[in-house]
């Protein structure tokens, strides 16, 4: 789920520490700077759509670890894949995304075959990897081939 801030804006990772547009800016050239709208024609441009894995939730804070279990709901990604069937690789900005996917969405798509990656956080609350090492480890998501 966005944090406080990215809610408040109505855009993904509009808190200023988080690394992902910097990084994105790096890979794809959808840097901070840009307008909002901007960067996202710049990630579908790369083959990249952006979404949470939960519709909604409850909690009190921006922490991951303050989201209340019981209160989760999923989005639709059966659907979505669906609509999409190009998609190959499903990439996870950090542990949270990955569990809440494979416990509330996983079971849902077993008929897929689908490439499952967990990359370090961007979170500027996950500060054990300098931003330099999350880069190097969001490079993966070059592998995306944008004509699927």
């Amino acid at each position: 789920m966005p944090g406080k801030e990215s809610l408040r804006a109505g855009q993904y990772y509009a808190h200023p520490r988080n690394a992902f547009w910097p990084i994105m800016g790096e890979l794809v050239g959808a840097a901070p700077a840009l307008p909002y709208q901007t960067r996202i024609r710049k990630l579908k441009s790369a083959g990249i759509a952006l979404w949470d894995v939960l519709a909604c939730c409850t909690r009190h804070g921006s922490l991951d670890a303050d989201i209340e279990a019981d209160s989760i709901r999923a989005n639709d990604f059966a659907d979505f894949f669906a609509q999409h069937p190009h998609i190959t690789q499903v990439f996870f900005n950090g542990a949270m995304a990955e569990q809440c996917f494979r416990k509330h969405v996983l079971p849902s798509l077993e008929h897929l075959s689908l490439h499952y990656q967990r990359l370090p956080s961007t979170s500027p609350a996950h500060a054990s990897l300098r931003y330099e090492q999350k880069l190097e480890a969001w490079h993966m998501i070059l592998t995306i081939d944008p004509q699927k």
